[in-house]
């Protein structure tokens, strides 16, 4: 992660948010809370862990883009502050999965703080859609050249950069559906990466013994079929990405142009990670392990040297309060649980440390009848393959404290079940999650997690971000 702090001018942003972006690799440090889209980009967008916004999953009923959702955190958010701040705002692409829907508000509804909309209608898609347009319906088609919707991203952003007032500062959100879900390349990528398959390192097709349920029920190793499906999804994603770099070339070049990008800070990030075979699960997220919770950050800015890493952890609840530090607003009088990493990139400037410990927890999803494609483990499960692997249940419910404290970095999960099972990981010796150390570690150790995850999961505002505790040796 690239960071710079520039107190001094007008500060201008653009975030590129993206969903399901495969991390197995992991030089960045940043983490989502949930590694689920809804919840997830609820979180970017108030800096509130899921426990304190309300939104569990990516239903109505879960309050993802509900009327809660709208009367109480939404109203509190990113562009709400930066609108005080006089910026000129301006969001692009997929909001919140539910967004648009009649138990959402409809497209009328504008969420506070946005000067120009172009919002989605309901989850990822790149033809046949709907936009709200400043609350207007806006149908598309099939067309490429109008209606292939990463390149209409592109394509209005520039044109807000072209119509902004040059009096004022200006933040973008563009939220592109790729790489999500149907996978659809444009037309001049559909034949790239013929040859790539998923990688085959860590967890790849590894059995999921000592976890939860959930990760036991997959065939391993996995049959041709499944194998065949994840690579083919690996390649279409891949595909799609192709559109996201030409954004990117295209928006450097114009804040180049018009002689800003000197003055932008630029955040590339996404919503969750995803997995491709990892313990022989195809394709999804919705897991506690490092592949679905760790996500890529990058940010570019004035002065910034090339080639910086920086190792203190960062979460997605962090990405609100920091713009808005940059951007001169008073952080005493914005509701969030996360921090700005100003501090931890400055320490010269400000004071900060970073935190040793933070908390991760998801509501799992489930179907109250038999799913058709696995009868076989009834009802309660959801998000099921024809091979049935299932990769989301009712009781795939859990929290979890990630600790990084130096050579005993260790996750602590405990499950809302009838088993009331838990899973520990040492991510120092075991970085892929083979093992399951919960019966292996001291009890004092377990109990003071446990103790740890308690607070965490009630905590709110300042109490969320205590960075330190006692320390925990395995």
């Amino acid at each position: 992660m690239n960071y710079y702090y520039y107190y001094y001018y007008i500060h201008f942003f653009l975030i590129l948010l993206l969903p399901l972006l495969t991390f197995l690799v992991y030089p960045s440090s940043c983490f989502t809370v949930t590694p689920l889209c809804c919840p997830s980009r609820s979180s970017i967008l108030s800096g509130r862990y899921p426990h304190n916004h309300g939104v569990r999953n990516n239903s109505v009923s879960g309050n993802c883009s509900s009327a809660g959702w709208q009367k109480g955190p939404e109203s509190e958010a990113l562009p709400v502050y930066l609108s005080k701040q006089k910026y000129q705002t301006f969001f692009a692409g997929k909001y919140l999965n539910q967004y648009g829907s009649k138990a959402g508000g409809g497209v009328g509804h504008v969420p506070l703080g946005w000067d120009q909309w172009h919002a989605l209608v309901g989850n990822s898609q790149y033809y046949n859609y709907t936009l709200s347009v400043n609350g207007k319906e806006e149908k598309h088609g099939d067309v490429y050249e109008k209606d292939y919707l990463p390149d209409l991203i592109r394509n209005r952003s520039l044109q807000f950069l072209d119509n902004r007032s040059p009096q004022h500062p200006f933040f973008l959100m563009l939220s592109l559906p790729a790489p999500h879900s149907p996978w659809t390349a444009a037309p001049q990528y559909q034949k790239e990466f013929s040859d790539v398959k998923a990688p085959r390192d860590g967890s790849f097709d590894k059995p999921g013994k000592d976890k939860h349920w959930l990760l036991r029920q997959p065939t391993n190793p996995m049959p041709n079929s499944s194998v065949g499906f994840l690579d083919e999804a690996y390649r279409k994603r891949w595909r799609t990405l192709l559109s996201v770099d030409d954004l990117v070339e295209m928006l450097v070049q114009k804040l180049k142009d018009i002689k800003e990008l000197n003055n932008t800070y630029i955040f590339y990030t996404s919503d969750n990670g995803y997995h491709t075979g990892q313990f022989s699960l195809p394709i999804d997220k919705r897991q506690l392990y490092e592949f679905d919770i760790r996500v890529p950050l990058l940010v570019r800015g004035p002065g910034i040297k090339a080639n910086i890493t920086v190792q203190a952890p960062v979460l997605n609840i962090d990405l609100t309060p920091t713009i808005l530090d940059i951007a001169g607003t008073n952080l005493s009088s914005v509701n969030t649980d996360g921090f700005s990493y100003l501090p931890l990139m400055a320490p010269s400037l400000r004071n900060g440390s970073a935190r040793s410990f933070f908390l991760v927890e998801y509501s799992g999803e489930g179907q109250s009848t038999e799913d058709p494609s696995c009868p076989k483990l009834g009802p309660g499960v959801s998000e099921c393959f024809p091979d049935c692997v299932c990769e989301d249940a009712f009781n795939n419910t859990y929290a979890c404290v990630r600790a990084l404290e130096g050579p005993n970095d260790l996750q602590y999960c405990e499950f809302a079940d009838s088993e009331s099972f838990v899973e520990v990981y040492n991510m120092t010796s075991d970085p892929h999650q083979l093992e399951n150390i919960v019966k292996k570690v001291d009890p004092a150790v377990l109990q003071a997690m446990n103790q740890r995850l308690i607070k965490l999961q009630s905590c709110v505002g300042s109490s969320c971000r205590e960075v330190k505790g006692a320390r925990l040796l395995l």
